[in-house]
């Protein structure tokens, strides 16, 4: 029988055992034997030199920022202990990830929190290869902008055809010129386009040096981990084609001049690397994120592989699908309070305001979709400002836009262009309620999320 959202946290309230010292409780939720991936993520306080010279007081993932890359293949089951030594709870949400809802990682809507000195075990079978990440999804705009974010990289059940391969992780850092950090959210910038970082990294190294292997076709996994930031990503000179947006494959094509790339999504190139010795700029609209070196090779030289095999996606049937519309809303008038550190409600979908103080938000579905039913959605921005719009637990696929082409193609996250009207479609097939939400950070947390219901 199905359960609902109040009896899953019920009962995970109910499964508490000792672990981890005093106090320390686990919440077990059952492990399936089989072929697999094991990991045990600790997230702690780290201090890191982002700036020369300056001690930043970061929280970390497996001792690194950004987090312990962890590595599965399609198919096959992960495991993951989180640890919490922090001073404070926290989750893990597995970005672009299907999989069961007792395993997204969103507080009081598929799991409690992890308090201090307790651990939770993730567990789920990974159905689609692909670039996808990890982050919190509690107190987002400070735990993400401290550092707890980390790509989960997905392989593909047989090799892709690529033997080089990098990982390349953007973020932009809200730190001043010691390093110490500034405002993670700021009223008055949650009202526009969000709070922005100064200081911008690859890898967590500002103005990175990347080695490429010359003559070599290597595959860059490039995440958009910051909470603001959209990318206008370029590499001025270079042999690139795209082969997979947000973890789903597309028939490649040209890089073009540069691809936007929003909070949270993730775009995989296929770079032709030059000669030994030149040097290659990775930037954001004109400004340099990293510099792409390549370095002399003894291997042949190699051709492009052929197209990623797709992932096991439903196909929305457009001809029965129902159409449900939502709009994108500012919510706020700026006044001289809007400062004052109070919870806002700036933003709006079909006019309610997610507000994260309120445990009970999700009992009220925007949306409620009938398990196996295709859908339609139609999504109006009517603001200013780009919204990064993802949708948990679920693939969709972009059909088209009224202000630029598109080539139909699945994702979980869409970049929403000010005053854009577009069109997805998807198949009910994972039952749950699931977030549906900017992943602008701080413009979700001042209202711009919402719960969808499948059952």
């Amino acid at each position: 029988m199905p359960f609902t959202r109040r009896q899953v946290i019920a009962g995970l309230a109910g499964l508490g055992v000792a672990g981890l010292g005093a106090g320390g409780v686990r919440y077990w939720l059952g492990r399936s034997s089989g072929p697999g991936h094991d990991y045990q993520l600790i997230a702690a306080p780290l201090d890191v030199e982002l700036v020369a010279g300056h001690a930043t007081p970061a929280w970390a993932y497996g001792g690194q920022v950004p987090g312990l890359e962890l590595r599965c293949r399609q198919g096959e089951r992960l495991r993951v202990r989180l640890i919490n030594q922090l001073s404070e709870p926290t989750t893990i949400h597995w970005h672009g990830i299907r999989l069961p809802i007792e395993m997204d990682g969103v507080p009081y809507v598929s799991q409690l929190p992890v308090l201090p000195g307790e651990y939770f075990d993730y567990s789920f079978v990974v159905q689609d290869a692909g670039t996808f990440w990890y982050h919190p999804h509690l107190s987002s705009s400070e735990q993400l902008g401290r550092g707890l974010v980390g790509p989960l990289i997905v392989e593909e059940r047989e090799p892709a055809g690529f033997l080089h391969e990098r990982t390349l992780a953007l973020k932009t850092w809200a730190v001043d010129e010691q390093g110490a950090f500034s405002a993670f959210s700021v009223p008055r910038e949650a009202a526009r386009g969000g709070t922005p970082g100064r200081l911008s990294t690859v890898n967590g190294e500002h103005a990175a040096r990347i080695e490429l292997p010359a003559g070599q076709v290597v595959r860059l996994r490039l995440i958009n981990l910051d909470s603001t930031v959209t990318y206008r990503l370029n590499l001025p000179g270079a042999e690139a084609r795209i082969y997979a947006l947000d973890g789903q494959p597309v028939t490649p094509r040209q890089l073009g001049k540069d691809y936007w790339l929003g909070p949270g999504m993730r775009l995989d190139l296929a770079l032709k690397v030059p000669a030994a010795g030149i040097e290659l700029a990775l930037r954001n609209g004109p400004l340099r994120l990293a510099t792409l070196v390549s370095q002399a090779s003894v291997e042949p030289v190699a051709d492009w592989p052929p197209a990623l095999p797709a992932n096991p996606l439903a196909e929305p049937d457009l001809a029965v699908a129902e159409t449900l519309r939502f709009n994108f809303e500012w919510a706020a008038a700026l006044s001289e309070n809007l400062d004052q550190g109070a919870a806002y409600k700036l933003w709006q979908i079909n006019g309610q305001a997610w507000d994260i103080a309120d445990k009970t938000c999700a009992d009220r579905p925007i949306a409620r979709l009938q398990l196996g039913r295709h859908y339609i959605f139609e999504l109006r921005n009517m603001t200013q400002y780009q919204h990064p719009i993802h949708l948990h637990g679920m693939a969709f696929k972009v059909l088209d836009s009224d202000r630029k082409t598109i080539i139909p193609y699945f994702t979980d996250t869409y970049l929403l262009g000010k005053n854009e009207r577009a069109r997805i479609a998807l198949v009910a097939d994972n039952p749950g309620i699931w977030m549906f939400h900017c992943h602008v950070i701080d413009h979700m947390e001042t209202g711009l999320m919402a719960a969808i219901e499948v059952a």
